[in-house]
Formats: structure tokens, C-alpha cells, sequence
């Protein structure tokens, strides 16, 4: 109802034709608390605050006036970082010369081309969260996807294409998988100059020094 009054109001200012809307949502729904959420997004697994896919992979609706198709749908994986890049190129703004930009334009995709290069898919959230997930990061190159688990140590690899549920852990049976993949998404976290969980203990004898 709500996005339908801003469309109507839109088009009521006659900037239907000159507006680009994206809608979609930051996390998948909240099933995961301690007493059970209040949705659920079967068949993916766990929900907002966890790198399974029911907590990062969303809805994602885009509508550009003279790009866009109506009607047309594309399974190509993209993240919210695109955004900014498909942003500049769609008011024909030049990259500031001081801003790195961690995505790339979906203009591409939206007039119905493929993407210009594969690229792997990354998610860092080394933190805790109420419902439950512990400090992690994930990273996704084609249809394979791991994700780092920083409490425990360990990580789990599956493959997206066969198990879209991430019910079968693949990290024993793809040990050259699982370290490549590893490798890859520490490689991406020192490009991001990621920040690290450190252990409480660490910091506490820091913070009393």
C-alpha cells in the first residue's frame, strides 16, 4: 500500500517518466529467535541476521523508465552495493575520483544484457545478532557458496544449484573447494580492509592497558 501512494504521487507530479524506483529489503524475514520469528522462508534456510540464503537473498523489483522491461525477470545474482555505480551511471555522474566502488551497474542487466564480468558475491558480518548468528562472512563464486563460522573456527560449503536449502554441507567431500573459496574471501576482506572479530579476552586486556 505504501510503495503504491508513492508510485500514485509520482505519477500525480508527472515524474512518472523521468523516476527510477527500487524496491527490495536489507534482510530475509525474521525466523530465528529463541521463541521462534514471526516468518518463515522455506525452502531457504534461516532468516534475518544469517548468510544462509533466507537471511540474504531477497526480492528485488526495478523500474527505469526508457531501460527496464516490463514483466521481464533475471536470475542474475546481484547485491545492494550495486546500487550506487547503477545510481551514477542512470544520472550520467562520473565516479568521484575519491570513492572506490564495491559493486557495478546493473544498467547493463536492466535492459535485458548480461552482466560484463562474473564476479564472486561477499557478505561480512562479523558480529552478533539477536537472533542468534555468531560472527561470519560468506562468499559466493557461481554456484558455490561457503560461509565462515569465526566462534567455531569452521566453515560450511554448499552448492546453490542442487541445494538452494544449504541442507548438505559439502566441506569434506570439496576440501580443494572449501580452501580455494577460503582463500578467495580472505583475499576479498584485506581488499575491503575488513574489520575482524577478535576475541574478548584480547580486547579486554587492551582496553586495561
Amino acid at each position: 500500500d505504501s510503495v503504491g501512494q508513492v508510485t500514485a504521487a509520482i505519477r500525480e507530479l508527472g515524474l512518472e517518466d523521468s523516476t527510477t524506483i527500487i524496491f527490495t529489503s536489507d534482510n530475509g524475514g525474521l525466523c530465528t529467535l529463541r521463541k521462534g520469528g514471526p516468518t518463515c522462508n522455506l525452502p531457504l534456510r534461516s532468516g534475518k541476521g544469517w548468510l544462509y540464503e533466507g537471511g540474504i537473498r531477497v526480492p528485488l523489483i526495478v523500474r527505469v523508465p526508457g531501460i527496464s522491461m516490463a514483466g521481464k525477470e533475471c536470475d542474475e545474482p546481484v547485491l545492494s552495493t550495486d546500487f550506487f555505480p547503477t545510481m551514477l551511471e542512470l544520472a550520467d555522474v562520473d565516479q568521484p575520483a575519491d570513492v572506490t566502488l564495491d559493486g557495478q551497474s546493473l544498467v547493463p542487466v536492466l535492459a535485458g544484457k548480461a552482466l560484463p564480468q562474473t564476479r564472486p558475491l561477499a557478505w561480512h558480518y562479523p558480529h552478533y545478532h539477536g537472533s542468534e548468528w555468531t560472527p561470519g562472512a560468506a562468499i559466493r563464486v557461481g554456484d558455490w557458496k561457503l560461509i565462515e563460522f569465526y566462534e567455531f573456527g569452521d566453515a560450511e560449503l554448499y552448492d546453490l544449484a542442487t541445494d538452494p536449502g544449504e541442507l548438505k554441507n559439502l566441506a569434506t567431500e570439496s576440501p580443494d573447494q572449501l580452501a580455494t573459496m577460503r582463500r578467495q574471501l580472505r583475499e576479498w576482506q584485506e581488499q575491503m580492509h575488513a574489520q575482524m572479530p577478535q576475541d574478548n579476552l584480547e580486547y579486554l586486556a587492551e582496553e586495561t592497558r
